[in-house]
């Protein structure tokens, strides 16, 4: 696990090695381990070193191949590099290390593109090759790692992080309003759009070839993409639990191979508890760290959040050594500079419980697994599936779905909310980037379970890419890997081929209601504790306590809708209803203290929007 940058001339002008050296300086906290730089006249490539697998120095990077043609510059984790490493050994070829790293060079030089299908593992990379002075660029199928890359007539530009782009000094940190708006339409972006105009996200499971030569840069390619599908016929249910049983297994075992010490994250969920359990009996010995939250005179659906109880009986029943940390209001008010520095454009939910988490298990261990990934795989959001498998048509779908995913601003409020900047944004129609994201004709129609799998696929492409960007950035802010055994790819491609009725129990009595059903005829099924996830309920009926298999499907997040209105509403108002915030050159001010009142009244939830505000706040006064 590392931290990557590259810069290419497309202009012949020779590869700055101060640039160089100053993008390796803003990824430090990816490879506290050690850093090295390659340099020829138009590349150049920094790596900075978080040691996992082959601790030696033969294992460092830019690693050069034997002949010295390829360079090969990589973040990542091969689970399956051993098994790789056998079959090149049998095709002639000589290992120096005992790295991943190498399996991957010689695994590209062997195979081209086509040695990426092979990698089970989390990646980005970059491989020069100097004899044909090309770049192939690529990132793992599912999005784990992170890359990003700027081009302009004379540079390409790619990095682990954006904060390295910058630090090129080749590209101005300039807001993208059109990023912005995207952002705060859907706590999210749609594909390769960031909150830096001109710097993109390379996207999950492609390739790209930059040719210094022909000076070309082709877009991104897919080689892999995530398809949820209803089988032909489906399997009885003993033997989906037994060939889950042994792919989630295998997972989790593939993903424990490391060099140095390693836990997993334990919250009161079934997902993390599940991968505890396994990775607990195989390691015979495990740490578990937990977030936990000051619960005092939290009331409501709030007094729940807290889940070190659930945690405790979990970590009793699998024999883990248990550490927690306790967030406060305080606490999320002491991190946010830091955790805006780290993830540097928001996305999804609250992210600062992540990083408290990350610090506490960096304390003990280099890697930890997280149970990321299991509710996009097995439907564990019944209600967003519910509320959109039923349908007149495709066209009804989309529209249905694209209203529910707008968290944070509806686009009918777009005019007021943004009218500083609304001449920079009248062109953007996000409803149509939101369908382009489908493959639908608006006037066909599907069955109400091949909604659901449309949603699964929208969303592991969608949400679960923030999770991942999330997750990773404010973990490597620790200097701390993490491995996601969910994202296996024996268990991806198994989990996307079982039907949607083995995932959602309530399904076909909610297909009885018709497409005239309203929400308050879906509630009760909306609400159901026991939807969702199953086939992996059942799969996990003997290895999970019961009270933790039935407890109700919660997120991991802080009290923060209270905190908004109590302890932290002093410090929220500091930014809020400050008139000469920066914020208040994108936003409208009444539009802003509307949501605030609004909140602080409890008319309304606001806390997605607050936080996402306090973030943008931060991200203003360190980057723009």
């Amino acid at each position: 696990m590392c931290g990557i940058a590259g810069i290419l001339s497309l202009n012949n002008e020779p590869v700055s090695d101060r640039r160089l050296a100053a993008m390796g300086a803003a990824l430090a906290h990816r490879g506290p381990d050690g850093s090295k730089m390659w340099l020829s006249n138009e590349a150049g490539f920094y790596h900075a070193r978080l040691s996992i697998i082959d601790l030696s120095e033969s294992a460092d990077q830019p690693m050069v191949s034997p002949d010295g043609r390829y360079v090969l510059c990589y973040n990542g984790e091969l689970y399956n590099y051993k098994e790789l490493k056998e079959s090149l050994r049998r095709k002639g070829v000589r290992f120096r290390t005992e790295s991943d790293t190498e399996v991957v060079l010689w695994s590209r030089i062997q195979e081209g593109e086509k040695a990426l299908l092979k990698f089970n593992g989390m990646f980005a990379l970059g491989l020069w090759d100097t004899k044909e002075n090309k770049l192939l660029l690529a990132r793992d199928r599912f999005g784990v790692k992170p890359l990003y890359y700027f081009k302009d007539e004379n540079h390409f530009v790619f990095a682990s992080e954006i904060k390295s782009i910058l630090a090129s000094s080749l590209v101005k940190a300039e807001l993208s309003c059109a990023g912005l708006v995207e952002y705060f339409t859907f706590q999210n972006f749609l594909d390769k759009e960031t909150l830096f105009e001109d710097v993109s996200l390379f996207p999950s499971g492609s390739f790209a070839t930059i040719d210094l030569e022909k000076k070309s840069v082709s877009p991104p390619s897919k080689y892999w993409e995530f398809s949820f599908q209803e089988p032909a016929k489906r399997a009885p249910t003993k033997d989906l639990t037994q060939e889950l049983r042994y792919h989630f297994e295998n997972a989790v075992e593939n993903q424990m191979v490391s060099d140095v010490g390693f836990g997993a994250y334990l919250s009161g969920g079934m997902d993390s508890g599940a991968i505890t359990a396994v990775a607990a009996q195989k390691a015979g010995h495990l740490r578990s760290f937990t977030c936990g939250f000051d619960m005092e005179e939290i009331e409501g659906r709030e007094s729940v959040f807290d889940e070190r109880e659930a945690a405790e009986l979990m970590s009793r029943r699998f024999g883990t050594e248990h550490y927690e940390v306790i967030v406060k209001s305080t606490d999320m008010e002491r991190v946010l500079p830091t955790v805006s520095y780290h993830i540097e454009e928001p996305r999804v939910g609250q992210s600062y419980p992540n990083y408290c988490v990350s610090k506490l298990a960096s304390r003990f261990d280099k890697v930890v697994l997280t149970g990321t990934g299991g509710d996009e795989l097995f439907a564990g959001y019944n209600w967003r599936y519910y509320l959109n498998c039923l349908n007149e048509d495709n066209g009804g779908f989309l529209d249905k779905y694209f209203s529910y995913w707008q968290r944070l601003i509806p686009i009918q409020d777009h005019a007021i909310a943004f009218s500083p900047i609304g001449p920079k944004i009248k062109d953007l129609n996000l409803k149509d980037r939101f369908a382009d994201q489908f493959s639908l004709n608006r006037n066909e129609k599907l069955r109400p379970e091949e909604y659901v799998n449309e949603c699964l696929t929208f969303e592991a492409n969608f949400f679960l890419n923030g999770l991942l960007l999330v997750e990773d950035k404010l973990a490597m802010a620790c200097g701390l890997e993490t491995r996601v055994p969910f994202l296996d790819n024996d268990l991806v491609d198994f989990a996307s081929s079982i039907s949607a009725f083995d995932k959602l129990g309530n399904l076909e009595t909610v297909m009885k209601l018709g497409t005239n059903a309203n929400n308050s005829a879906l509630k009760p099924f909306l609400n159901d504790s026991n939807d969702g996830k199953l086939i992996l309920r059942q799969m996990l009926s003997d290895i999970i306590p019961e009270e933790i298999i039935n407890r109700r499907k919660q997120g991991f997040s802080a009290p923060d809708e209270t905190w908004f209105r109590r302890e932290s509403k002093a410090f929220v108002e500091k930014v809020v209803k400050n008139k000469d915030s920066k914020i208040f050159a994108y936003f409208n001010y009444e539009y802003v203290q509307n949501k605030l009142e609004r909140h602080c009244s409890k008319q309304e939830n606001n806390r997605l929007f607050l936080w996402s505000i306090l973030n943008f706040d931060q991200l203003l006064e360190q980057y723009f």
